[in-house]
């Protein structure tokens, strides 16, 4: 198998370019199943293992590396998981062709695992969450539903959960900083962290019902 590169500019002009991504329906056999939305999924397995725990819900995994999505898509047929699908974008510029989609209360889940940190403040703005995704997220959610982050980055994670606090459409759920991870499935890089004995900081939170947004 060849190499496949581990950093791509989210700012380059090709990636740029707005996807308008398949409908549920084409994607899945029960489209009104609740939805998974798993974002920077990587090569797919943490996704694959979810579809297989819950297959009452749809699972969809969003890549802006191409190489890795069709891997995983080559698994997912093999493994004939219809409830499971991989989707090639820039999720920054394309989510919104999904949001509009779907229904008031399907988008329950969505997970952000171990993002690309971007270290050097220059290139801060090349990180996956940035306001405008997060505001098409929270146009999406159903309230109540959950929004999970996680990364073996201190700083990283601290700029996000300042960021998705003050967007105002989620509640951090207590613990501030969970110790475990709440989902049965870790991810590859989750799994590789922990078994240096290296911390992983994780954040959940609830979308507010549109009722009770702070002002």
């Amino acid at each position: 198998m060849g190499s496949i590169r581990q950093h791509v500019n989210p700012l380059g002009r090709f990636f740029q370019q707005p996807l308008e991504l398949p409908s549920l329906t084409a994607l899945f056999p029960q489209p009104p199943q609740p939805l998974h939305l798993d974002i920077g999924c990587a090569r797919g397995q943490f996704l694959m293992d979810m579809a297989v725990l819950y297959p009452q819900r749809n699972h969809l995994g969003l890549e802006i590396r191409r190489p890795l999505v069709e891997r995983a898509e080559i698994q997912r047929q093999r493994r004939q998981l219809h409830n499971l699908h991989y989707l090639f974008c820039n999720v920054t510029v394309s989510l919104a062709s999904l949001a509009r989609q779907l229904g008031p209360e399907q988008l329950q889940l969505v997970t952000i695992q171990f993002p690309d940190p971007w270290f050097k403040r220059k290139h801060h703005k090349r990180r996956l969450l940035q306001g405008n995704l997060l505001n098409t997220l929270a146009a999406a959610m159903a309230p109540g539903a959950l929004l999970f982050l996680q990364s073996d980055v201190q700083p990283l994670m601290e700029e996000e959960v300042n960021l998705v606090q003050a967007q105002g459409d989620f509640l951090r759920q207590p613990p501030d900083w969970w110790p475990e991870n709440p989902l049965p499935v870790a991810t590859e890089r989750e799994q590789l962290v922990l078994a240096r004995g290296l911390p992983v900081w994780r954040a959940c939170f609830h979308r507010r019902s549109p009722l009770t947004r702070t002002q």
